[in-house]
């Protein structure tokens, strides 16, 4: 299994209504790569079974969505977030 699928992996277990961070997916995977986990989900293949709109910022902030800011704001409202 490659990065990116080890990525896709620890990304599909947040539950909905639930929030990580991508320096959290990269500790998960024992390492620092944390833009890596990053340019991982943007690239994300099994959106919306992976949720990649599920990963913050360590900071707390919205950010890094293909689709665009306000649409990864969006799905977490729904979402309860």
């Amino acid at each position: 299994m490659n990065f990116n699928e080890r990525v896709y992996k620890i990304t599909s277990r947040i539950p909905r209504g639930r929030v990580s961070t991508y320096k959290a997916v990269a500790r998960a995977l024992n390492c620092k790569a944390y833009r890596a986990v990053g340019n991982a989900l943007n690239k994300n293949p099994y959106a919306p079974k992976v949720p990649c709109h599920r990963v913050i910022s360590s900071s707390g902030f919205v950010d890094g969505f293909a689709r665009g800011i306000k649409a990864k704001i969006r799905m977490l409202r729904k979402e309860g977030v």
